[in-house]
């Protein structure tokens, strides 16, 4: 799948020729990550600075405060989020006892399973912060480089098929370019645990190599940061890894994204790349905007870090520094084009690409339940409503997972959807975990409502700075206004992906949703309507802002017309795509609930409002004539008025 740039705006302006925004200042002076934070964080203020927060994000935290208890002329109640960075969403059973105990010592007693398969922790205060990370590090868990301009969590695959090599690589090869990518920068453990480096990681002799080799420029001689320089990334930088046909990390919707390609013997041959993906939008403002990876070739094994590397250089040295809403590489590729970014990456591989190799359908997978592993082990997905582990009423989440953890001593990958999947589990253990999961209240993949399982919402209000109004807090009411809805027009057994943020910026990836919504006002939303089911299309707008109490007036309309329309199994994602939204908004206009006659109902055909197929007769005429759809049901109506 590939998207056809649209016309660019502006030329990206050559290295040395850009102005340079505030935040590039505040990087070009912290020594490389250090200041002000490592002053700032001796201090006794409950609060960092604007220059330390920006310095902090790449440590792996936000500086939030509770939007909740907000009072005029008071101080507001800062926190810290905490965000780890664990590439392919591995947690050693050590590190997530250490989240779970560190959640109740110093956060808000729950956790967050993230959509780039990491943990957040909420609530903790500055003074805890330190002890909170090393904490972390100790237990074989970073946050370095899970937030700020540079490259963030690697996700791959969640699925540990040890009968299906290609899965394997995928998770090695998302660790290695996490490696490669990791900032040199000491700060870290300067900073965090006094200049200890508590665990020296052993890297693969290919990253080690590849980080030391200089080609074509793509390294920074004499920086502490060979590869990002002194500057690090524009903006923030999003990479996956994953095997034909598993779209389990939202492949079209990353920076770059990498897919291993085998021999029918399992061996790599090479990797197909695709770039230019992201989400992040400004309302009312159309220079910024969603969009999809393209397609950009192919490379052999060996030359895989070099690519990376040469990718990384390409958006580091012609990245907009200036315009922080500009500054992605989606907007890079948009302004240049697919050929001439291609071409600058050749640059500093020193090879052309090869042409990019077919792969099969994409399809989206959850990986929720029980599966065999092929190695006569399992392994388990538990949903995660939301992402938000806690213990609430009969739903004991984080009792459950630390006990399983604590029994039987599990590894666990976090999945893109926002669940865990504990793996590795002996066959005589799957009954004991069966018992853990049902006492604690928690539902199994076939039970759960399937707009339920297929759904995601950003944490938003009250702890997120950037969020416009509620997301988290209120899908749950969403879905289930949904599902009495669908149920009362005679749609009780169909579903469909359903996202939710509180702001445009797009952390649940709405904008790939079959039904997105995305927090425009209080308690408003645009409403984004035909992405596909496995995340390979982009969504549009439909409606700028819908309150959330208009929220079935509005969509009845659009259920009907795909109740009555859709093609066999066709989706609603795909139904809204392929009759196009100007047949959506016409049909939703005239739509009366008292008058409409279905187009299976004989009876009272002379009334005013029209089936479904009638209106798509007059809607192929008024296409086909060049009319509005207005003028043909005029005319037809006038005819049909002399004829009675």
């Amino acid at each position: 799948m590939v998207q056809t740039p649209l016309k660019p705006s502006h030329s990206a302006p050559e290295p040395g020729e850009q102005k340079r925004s505030k935040v590039e200042t505040i990087k070009e002076n912290s020594h490389f990550l250090r200041e002000p934070l490592a002053t700032e964080l001796l201090t006794d203020t409950t609060y960092f600075s604007e220059a330390a927060v920006q310095i902090l994000k790449f440590h792996g935290s936000y500086q939030q405060d509770n939007r909740d208890h907000r009072t005029r002329g008071e101080e507001k109640q800062y926190q810290m989020m905490l965000r780890t960075r664990n590439p392919g969403g591995f947690i050693p059973p050590e590190l997530y006892l250490t989240l779970d105990r560190l959640a109740d010592q110093y956060g808000n007693h729950t956790l967050r399973a993230t959509t780039r398969q990491g943990f957040q922790l909420h609530g903790i205060l500055k003074q805890d912060l330190k002890a909170t990370i090393a904490a972390i590090v100790q237990s074989l868990g970073s946050t370095l480089g899970a937030c700020g301009d540079l490259n963030r969590n690697i996700m791959a695959p969640p699925a540990t098929f040890k009968n299906r090599p290609e899965y394997q690589l995928a998770q090695d090869y998302a660790n290695r370019i996490a490696d490669l990518l990791r900032p040199q920068t000491g700060a870290y453990y300067e900073i965090w645990l006094d200049g200890e480096k508590f665990l020296s990681v052993e890297e693969h002799p290919d990253v080690v190599a590849a980080r030391q080799h200089n080609s074509n420029g793509t390294l920074i001689a004499n920086n502490e940061e060979p590869i990002y320089g002194t500057y690090y990334m524009p903006r923030k930088f999003k990479c996956a890894v994953t095997v034909p046909g598993d779209n389990s990390i939202d492949a079209y919707t990353q920076d770059v994204t990498l897919v291993v390609i085998c021999d029918r013997a399992g061996k790599l041959k090479g990797f197909n790349l695709l770039a230019g993906g992201g989400l992040g939008r400004t309302h009312n403002k159309e220079e910024t905007f969603a969009r999809v990876a393209d397609e950009i070739g192919y490379v052999d094994r060996d030359d895989v870090f070099a690519l990376m590397k040469a990718i990384v250089a390409t958006q580091r040295d012609y990245g907009d520094r200036y315009n922080r809403r500009h500054a992605r590489m989606k907007y890079l590729i948009h302004d240049w084009g697919v050929d001439r970014f291609r071409q600058q990456v050749e640059t500093y591989l020193g090879k052309p690409l090869k042409p990019f190799k077919k792969l099969p359908k994409w399809t989206f997978y959850d990986y929720l339940g029980w599966h065999q592993q092929g190695d006569g082990n399992w392994f388990v997905g538990i949903a995660i409503e939301n992402g938000r582990v806690l213990d609430r009423g009969t739903l004991q989440l984080k009792t459950a997972l630390r006990e399983i953890v604590e029994r039987f001593n599990l590894p666990m990958r976090v999945t893109p959807n926002q669940s865990v999947l504990f793996y590795d589990i002996q066959p005589q253990h799957r009954e004991a975990i069966e018992a853990i999961l049902s006492r604690c209240g928690i539902q199994r993949e076939t039970d759960l409502d399937p707009l339920v399982r297929y759904a995601m919402a950003c944490p938003a209000l009250p702890l997120c700075g950037l969020a416009i109004t509620e997301s988290e807090r209120v899908i749950p009411t969403i879905l289930e206004r949904l599902r009495t809805l669908l149920t009362r027009l005679g749609l009780a057994d169909q579903h469909f992906v359903v996202r939710m943020t509180g702001c445009p910026n797009g952390c649940a990836r709405p904008y790939m949703a079959e039904l997105g919504f995305v927090g425009s006002a209080p308690e408003a939303y645009q409403v984004w309507l035909g992405g596909s089911p496995h995340q390979t299309r982009l969504a549009q707008p439909y409606l700028e802002r819908m309150a959330d109490g208009a929220l079935e007036a509005t969509l009845e309309p659009l259920f009907i017309f795909f109740r009555d329309g859709r093609k066999g199994k066709e989706s609603f994602g795909d139904f809204c795509h392929r009759v196009g939204f100007e047949a959506l908004r016409q049909f939703a206009a005239i739509y009366d609930p008292e008058t409409y006659v279905p187009s299976h109902t004989r009876e009272g055909r002379h009334r005013l409002s029209i089936s479904h197929d009638l209106f798509m007769t007059l809607q192929a005429t008024a296409d086909k004539e060049g009319r509005s759809l207005g003028q043909v049901m005029a005319e037809a109506l006038a005819v049909y008025l002399q004829q009675s």
